[in-house]
């Protein structure tokens, strides 16, 4: 590896891959984001253009790409329902194509590759928390599968590419996380609920709002999917990322209300299909491998992207 690290983040302009970049060149990496921008946006990054170890480049993960480097996050898949569903045959081959194209570097230049991959591989679960030993309860033909069997192919690779080709692998199974940057039209229940409340619009909930979620501040996140990328050869995961503590979405939305001052109408709506009742992960492997727990507080977390989102108030007007 040089001096300076190589560093390339698939997905980079997206909401987890603009953090990651940050913080990469805050420890001082060469950083080249790679996105396609299908839902991400060139504003995430526009703040770290000036700096000269940033590089932006416009490019599709399924396809082939040719660089030199000594790190690769492989973060590229749209990660929102509303955003995979709109094209499910464009989600199932971004996890694939584009795993087997990074996996693909990866062995060629000898570089270590991060999947993220996600607790969808999970499914709709019968084991509570979920540890990583699970392997799932999921639906191979729903409206959801492009995504968590897309996921679930990505790791398939991922661990025969270690297997048959001695590639370096991490893979991190991220829980729901949130904060600044979150894209205001992605369906996920945290930008969701600030956005309605800033815009004086109801809360919608579905089913009774008691199906419950846990939330890790994107700070939190990327320092565990930096230890990760960092831990001794041989640990690969899947490893757990995310926040223990449980809360329904009922919970989150009176905190959201309360915490920006709104008074906000709730209404209810049925279930969506596939959509999993219970998450939450086990982070025993995080806390003893990694040395990882997540920091921040629910009400901090949500304090500050509230904010983000009150100064950006174009974002809030989708």
């Amino acid at each position: 590896m040089h001096l300076r690290p190589r560093v390339l983040v698939t997905g980079g302009a997206g909401f987890l891959g603009s953090h990651l970049c940050e913080r990469l060149l805050d420890e001082g990496a060469e950083v080249l984001c790679v996105d396609n921008f299908f839902s991400s946006t060139r504003e995430n990054v526009e703040h770290l253009l000036p700096n000269p170890r940033f590089e932006l480049m416009r490019h599709d993960v399924t396809f082939p790409l040719f660089v030199e480097v000594d790190e690769i996050y492989h973060l590229a898949c749209p990660a929102s329902p509303v955003h995979y569903q709109r094209d499910p045959v464009q989600t199932t081959k971004t996890s694939v194509h584009g795993s087997i194209n990074m996996l693909g570097l990866a062995k060629r230049t000898g570089a270590r590759i991060l999947l993220a991959s996600t607790s969808e591989v999970y499914g709709d679960p019968e084991v509570h928390p979920q540890v990583e030993e699970y392997w799932g309860h999921v639906n191979p033909n729903g409206i959801r599968s492009c995504y968590d069997e897309g996921k679930r192919c990505a790791e398939t690779l991922f661990f025969d590419y270690h297997r048959q080709n001695g590639v370096d692998i991490k893979v991190a199974r991220i829980f729901n996380t949130y904060g600044p940057r979150m894209h205001p039209n992605d369906g996920r229940v945290v930008s969701n609920f600030i956005v309605h409340t800033l815009r004086g619009d109801s809360l919608t909930l579905y089913g009774d709002g008691q199906q419950t979620r846990s939330f890790c501040y994107v700070d939190d996140q990327i320092d565990g999917l930096m230890r990760l990328m960092a831990s001794p050869d041989g640990v690969t995961g899947p490893i757990n990322i995310g926040n223990p503590n449980e809360i329904t979405v009922r919970q989150l939305a009176e905190r959201v209300t309360e915490l920006t001052g709104a008074a906000t109408e709730i209404t209810f709506e049925p279930l969506p299909s596939d959509d999993p009742t219970r998450r939450c992960p086990d982070i025993t492997k995080a806390r003893e491998i990694l040395g990882w727990e997540p920091k921040t507080d629910l009400d901090t977390g949500l304090t500050s992207t509230i904010e983000y989102f009150q100064n950006h108030p174009e974002r809030v007007k989708w």
